[in-house]
């Protein structure tokens, strides 16, 4: 049953402003990495570093630290 059949799913509900274009670049890089069937967190890390977006945390390199820092504000 897809998401258009069911009236109280909402993708985005938990949403409270629109994705800015870093959160836009990152989802899509983290959704290539899976869908090149990458499970573990040490293959994203060197996924995102390897294709970007570089971490604003760091001076670019994703690392395990930042990229839990950074997972845990966006989902403030």
């Amino acid at each position: 049953m897809s998401t258009t059949q069911l009236p109280y799913v909402e993708p985005h509900q938990a949403r409270k402003r629109p994705n800015t274009q870093f959160e836009e670049l990152l989802g899509d890089s983290i959704e290539r990495a899976f869908g090149n069937g990458v499970t573990e967190l040490p293959d994203l890390l060197a996924h995102l570093n390897r294709a970007g977006p570089p971490c604003p945390l760091t001076s670019g390199e994703w690392t395990p630290e930042a990229y839990k820092n950074l997972m845990a504000r966006l989902g403030e």
